[in-house]
């Protein structure tokens, strides 16, 4: 390896292991340059699927943060652990039977009541959610403050693994986003008639040429869309 090749070099420090990766690199790009093989936390590499959770500590740094694999830049002496996954109980539950208030969040999630407003979930998430803002909102009963401010999240389980108060936030959140859907927004005249197209596969052929396009082109299609509000 060249001095200028050096240069562009920083060691990090895997599980407790010293690595010198690129600089630049992500911390999932630099656990791979390592040798490390990834089969499990990590997912769609673009920060959207919550699977690459991870804590670090940055050399000189006495806190310990959290970020995406895919989406935290590694720099020299930080330390890594990353968090495939965060164990967390889910309810089973029939949303026909449920009532968009605060009841439905008492009986299937009576730990948001223990929120202390220490606010460690929202420094916590890396998609800058405000946690605790919908931890209190569905404490309130108020349901759809709290889909609202949910919206974003990714399910990594960073703000549970970090909350005191041991809550799971993003099922409580998946609780309201559902309520809200089902309950409380307006219903779509169009939802319907579409639900059936799909199911007599309607759209079947346009489908499969969506999958044989690139990605480019897909992002362009996207981006182009007409969207009908109201």
């Amino acid at each position: 390896m060249s001095e200028s090749e050096k240069d562009k070099m920083v060691k990090i420090y895997i599980l407790g292991e010293g690595f010198d990766v690129p600089a630049g690199s992500t911390i999932v790009t630099a656990m791979e340059y390592a040798g490390f093989q990834l089969t499990t936390g990590v997912g769609c590499r673009e920060g959207f699927c919550g699977a690459c959770a991870t804590l670090y500590r940055e050399k000189g740094d006495y806190k310990l943060q959290a970020g995406l694999a895919c989406q935290t830049v590694v720099s020299d002496g930080m330390y890594i652990a990353q968090i495939p996954f965060v164990p967390a109980e889910k309810p089973i539950y029939d949303i026909t039977k449920l009532t968009p208030d605060i009841d439905s969040i008492k009986t299937l999630y009576p730990t948001v009541f223990r929120c202390v407003s220490c606010n460690t979930c929202t420094k916590a998430c890396p998609q800058d959610i405000e946690v605790m803002d919908y931890v209190q909102a569905l404490i309130k009963g108020d349901i759809a403050k709290a889909a609202d401010l949910s919206f974003d999240c990714i399910r990594c389980g960073l703000c549970a693994l970090r909350c005191p108060s041991e809550i799971v936030q993003y099922n409580a959140g998946i609780l309201a986003r559902r309520l809200t859907g089902r309950y409380l927004l307006k219903k779509s005249p169009d939802l319907e008639p579409r639900v059936k197209e799909i199911a007599e596969r309607k759209f079947d052929k346009e489908l499969e040429k969506l999958m044989r396009t690139d990605k480019e082109k897909i992002k362009k299609l996207y981006y182009e869309r007409e969207i009908k509000l109201g």
